[in-house]
């Protein structure tokens, strides 16, 4: 039999057609968009109700505010108490729910099109009559603020938060969520002032898909959002994001902690910016799959990572460019180093010519397959509205990723990525992480999970500072879950060297490997819990009688914090 075929790569297949019917568009004497694009292959509709405002709009002093009301916009309207609707939107087979995002809001319906005056119905009760129950907003601030404190356990979460603070300094984009503060202080008042302000007719579109006849749909709309009162649409005065001329380094320390999460960005695009398809296939030869440069480099080569990527995160107003991965804390810094090679290898040299056809092929390949549900259609669409691009841009969407050439891609690298005035964030052990990061930034703080500074010289390791005695018994209180556990450690020391014992309501434990550089106290603590041998990474800082620090393990997401003194 002959195999010759398998010597030789495949011929790439034809491409996908990308046809769409023309959407039929109109608009109501109140300002409301209407978007309708016909699909009577499938007896389902889907729907989409979205305003130009979000979480950037919320007022000075009370963030999350827009997040809060959208949240509650489903608990409750003039016709249908809160289980009344979830009820009624289960008995209907169809899904309905609300979602604030950083410039947008969104209403979201899906239903058999035997149901869409019935849930069109719905739609219209939650956006005109909701009324916001206060035991509802009670619930809600509550599980917001638990939820609040699960986010802080997660590396991913804390750089976030400390990332959008660097790249965007004082606009509104640099609070990736409200505080608990913020959180406890939202009123009704406020919810409801925001939503007479925010949901008004001239501010939104309606955009349906599916099977539906316009016309006929059209008065449906008219009859339920005709008398809906149009507002004035504030525009908004956004501050300008911090220039920053060299490259600055944010550490949030989590001791004890195996990795090391790294971001890296820069401010880059807006979402309708000329150079979007050029940064677009820019950045998936950088870092955006498992075929990119980031990704062969620090995963395949190097074995650093399970992965490493690039974003581009082009929001309405400004975007960012983004590198990010999660290594093992022993290669923080030769992770780093990898990251600069890559970034300052797409700025100098030119995609070779299978790297710029590979890109092109994956994204004018892929795109055809986000249109192929209703839903994945219709998102498009509502980015195309929302984001103020060209009537022509699902249609030449193709067409312009595969125009765009090596010459431009190393311009826009050269524009957009910014490896000289990158902003810095690295979750990890910051006694780990310092020394290996230091010489990759000029600026340098620290802060703890809860983003509160930390003083840099409790990391700095003086080779001739004494070895403080920490021998003896001592008294700690660690804070696991918002409660005080006792525990009780009696340490034996031998020069820098430490053993002993750690007793806790959970059970008895050995200190292991333990040692002592200067007042810093470091250990491994083997313990059984539960009938299951668990191994605890213990750290503290000693000043005199008084010792803090953290005891982590894989278990629990986040290190406990202790505080005691010697007995």
């Amino acid at each position: 039999m002959n195999e010759d075929f398998r010597k030789s790569i495949p011929a790439p297949l034809e491409a996908i057609p990308f046809d769409i019917p023309r959407p039929y568009e109109t608009e109501l004497a109140n300002g409301l968009k209407i978007i309708i694009v016909e699909d009577s292959r499938h007896p389902i509709v889907t729907m989409r109700l979205a305003f130009r405002s979000g979480e950037i709009d919320d007022p000075k002093g009370l963030n999350g505010l827009t997040s809060a009301m959208t949240e509650l916009l489903n608990e409750g309207t003039g016709k249908y108490s809160s289980r009344e609707l979830a009820e009624r939107i289960e008995n209907l087979g169809a899904n309905l729910s609300v979602s604030a995002g950083l410039d947008n809001t969104l209403v979201r319906a899906s239903t058999l099109s035997a149901y869409r005056g019935e849930v069109l119905d719905l739609i219209a009760e939650l956006v005109l009559r909701p009324t916001f129950p206060e035991n509802e907003l009670n619930l809600y601030k509550q599980n917001a603020i638990e939820g609040l404190k699960y986010q802080r356990s997660q590396p991913d979460f804390l750089a976030d938060e400390q990332m959008a603070k660097a790249v965007y300094g004082d606009h509104p984009y640099g609070t990736n969520s409200p505080n608990e503060k913020e959180i406890e202080k939202i009123t009704r008042d406020e919810i409801i002032e925001l939503h007479k302000r925010k949901f008004i007719p001239n501010n939104a579109t309606l955009i349906a898909i599916g099977d539906v006849r316009s016309e006929t749909f059209e008065n449906e709309i008219e009859g339920l959002f005709g008398e809906w009162k149009k507002g004035e649409v504030e525009q908004a005065n956004l501050p300008a994001p911090p220039e920053r001329a060299e490259r600055e380094l944010t550490i949030v320390d989590r001791p004890g902690s195996s990795q090391a999460n790294i971001v890296l960005s820069n401010l880059a695009i807006s979402r309708n910016d000329p150079d979007y398809f050029r940064v677009l296939v820019m950045n998936q030869i950088l870092g955006a799959g498992a075929s990119s440069r980031l990704f062969m480099n620090l995963r395949e080569e190097k074995g650093y990572t399970y992965g490493a990527y690039s974003r581009i995160y082009a929001k309405r107003h400004l975007g960012s460019f983004e590198a990010t991965s999660e290594v093992r804390t022993a290669v923080t810094g030769e992770s780093l180093k990898e990251f600069f090679y890559e970034l300052d290898r797409i700025r100098n040299e030119k995609p070779s010519e299978d790297e710029l056809i590979d890109a092109k092929n994956f994204l004018s390949g892929v795109f055809p397959i986000r249109a192929e549900t209703q839903g994945g259609l219709t998102n498009l669409i509502v980015a195309q509205m929302l984001y103020d691009l060209p009537d022509d841009y699902l249609q030449t969407y193709r067409e312009k990723v595969n125009a765009v050439t090596g010459e431009e891609v190393q311009r826009v690298a050269n524009k957009y990525v910014l490896p000289d005035q990158i902003a810095m964030v690295i979750v990890g052990d910051a006694e780990a992480v310092l020394p290996q990061a230091r010489e990759f930034a000029q600026n340098i703080e620290i802060v703890d999970a809860k983003g509160k500074p930390k003083s840099m010289e409790i990391f700095e390791n003086d080779p001739s500072a004494p070895t403080m005695d920490i021998g003896g018994a001592w008294a700690l209180s660690i804070d696991f879950q918002g409660q005080k556990m006792p525990v009780t450690l009696v340490l034996e020391q031998d020069g820098d060297s430490i053993s002993g014992k750690m007793e806790s309501m959970i059970g008895e434990g050995e200190v292991q490997n333990g040692s002592v550089k200067g007042n810093k106290i470091s250990a491994s603590v083997s313990s059984d819990f539960q009938g299951q041998s668990i191994e605890l990474i213990f750290k503290g800082t000693v000043d005199g009688d008084s010792m803090t620090g953290t005891i982590s393990t894989s278990m629990i997401p986040a290190p406990m914090e202790f505080a005691g003194k010697r007995t």
